[in-house]
């Protein structure tokens, strides 16, 4: 069995505005810390590395989990390396799931999502991350939490996200035991070799924090946005509630010109203006009252820059990229794959714009479902980000005006257990 790690968590709430929900820097006690420890499971969740913890082994108050799970990650201080913890330095591998069995009718099991700053001492548990949802149900099969029937192969996991309110439910494959069945033959971009297919479908995803997939009323508009590094500029985007908040910027409305945003994406001031574009997404989006609480929570909204695809990419439909907590993602959070999916389904969004060229009657290479009619083909859309490509398959529906309303979007994810122990922290 091996010895590991200790982690703590911190509170989940169903959110619905930034301004409620940003973590004060934690005070720790002035007295010698004492070493703890708690049962955990360190998992590869998609394309992160999350700590697995299960509900009944924290305490239960929520507010208690903050400075243990900044201990086990090793955010103490704002260490930007976590060197005393188990965290990995990057957004991606500082990030937590805590699971438990659900009371709710049709729901099987409920998650809590954090995410832990790498380089201070916050949590921020304002939105999901898909990536890290994409391993809750193959952890919970594994740890009991749900049952497979005796010869059951596939198995649905229905899943409430806490900190959103929405519902997802996971395919999962089945191991003779009874266990999660991790070996396959799928494979996705920014993960090395192959696992078996987890699909995980996000029913209704628009609304996850505002209630509305376009909060503003608008399916785009234009952003007037003060920079100390670029100015005062214009700039247009689309501000869509699918899964999370996402500001979908069409690149080439900033003032670097798109060609030169790839090799501009690491340099400070560029970081800067992206910020700069984010807060004031997240004022417009009404998810903070000012730039200065917008800076607060790093997490939501999260933001991204949209180009069309080149003509001779058979598997994409449009190009992405994406920030994470100040940051240059390394390929494209799962609920940005769901959130511009969605955005691309509908209407009038910078990304339908960017994936017909404006011309409406242009079908894109691949296609979504209309009330089970077919719209292209049944084939999911492409998303090439820097690591490759992901696809999303959106399902929609026709409203009581006639209105297209986003039923579910599908994304296809793996996942492995690394280990399991005991993560020591101190309290």
């Amino acid at each position: 069995m091996a010895t590991g790690i200790t982690m703590a968590i911190a509170e989940p709430p169903v959110t619905t505005h930034l301004k409620d929900n940003f973590k004060r820097d934690i005070v720790f006690p002035t007295k010698s810390p004492v070493k703890k420890s708690l049962p955990a499971v360190w998992m590869r969740s998609g394309t992160s590395k999350g700590l697995f913890i299960q509900r009944k082994d924290l305490p239960k108050s929520t507010q208690l989990w903050e400075p243990i799970l900044l201990s086990a990650m090793g955010s103490v201080g704002a260490d930007s390396r976590q060197i005393d913890g188990i965290g990995g330095a990057t957004s991606t591998t500082s990030k937590v799931a805590v699971i438990e069995k659900s009371q709710r009718p049709s729901i099987d099991i409920e998650y809590t999502f954090i995410q832990v700053a790498p380089d201070q001492a916050k949590i921020d548990m304002t939105g999901n991350c898909g990536n890290i949802a994409s391993g809750v149900g193959a952890f919970a099969l594994d740890e009991g939490i749900v049952k497979a029937a005796p010869n059951q192969k596939e198995i649905d996991i229905r899943i409430l996200n806490t900190n959103t309110g929405q519902t997802l439910v996971e395919t999962v494959q089945v191991a003779a035991d009874g266990s999660f069945l991790e070996d396959g033959d799928y494979s996705i971009p920014g993960v090395q070799g192959t696992s078996s297919r987890i699909k995980v479908s996000f029913l209704r995803p628009g609304g996850s924090m505002t209630g509305h997939i376009f909060p503003t009323g608008a399916s785009q508009e234009t952003l007037q946005v003060s920079s100390p590094s670029m100015g005062e500029f214009p700039v247009r985007v689309s501000l869509v509630d699918a899964a999370n908040p996402f500001v979908l910027v069409d690149a080439s409305s900033i003032p670097t010109q798109g060609h030169s945003i790839w090799s501009n994406a690491g340099h400070a001031e560029f970081l800067s203006m992206v910020e700069d574009i984010r807060r004031t997404g997240a004022v417009r989006f009404g998810l903070a009252p000012s730039l200065e609480i917008a800076g607060q929570t790093r997490g939501t909204p999260k933001i991204a820059f949209l180009y069309p695809s080149s003509q001779d990419d058979e598997e994409a439909d449009i190009e992405v990229l994406s920030f994470t907590m100040g940051k240059c993602h390394n390929s494209l959070q799962l609920t940005g794959a769901v959130c511009l999916g969605a955005a691309m389904s509908i209407h009038g969004t910078v990304a339908w714009d960017l994936v017909r060229g404006k011309d409406n009657d242009v079908l894109p290479k691949h296609g979504m479902l209309v009330e089970g009619h077919e719209v292209a083909s049944a084939l999911p859309m492409g998303i090439r980000h820097p690591a490759g490509v992901i696809h999303a398959q959106t399902l929609l529906g026709i409203g009581g005006k006639g209105d297209v309303q986003v039923e579910q979007v599908a994304v296809f994810r793996t996942a492995r257990r690394l280990f399991k122990g005991s993560v020591y922290y101190r309290a």
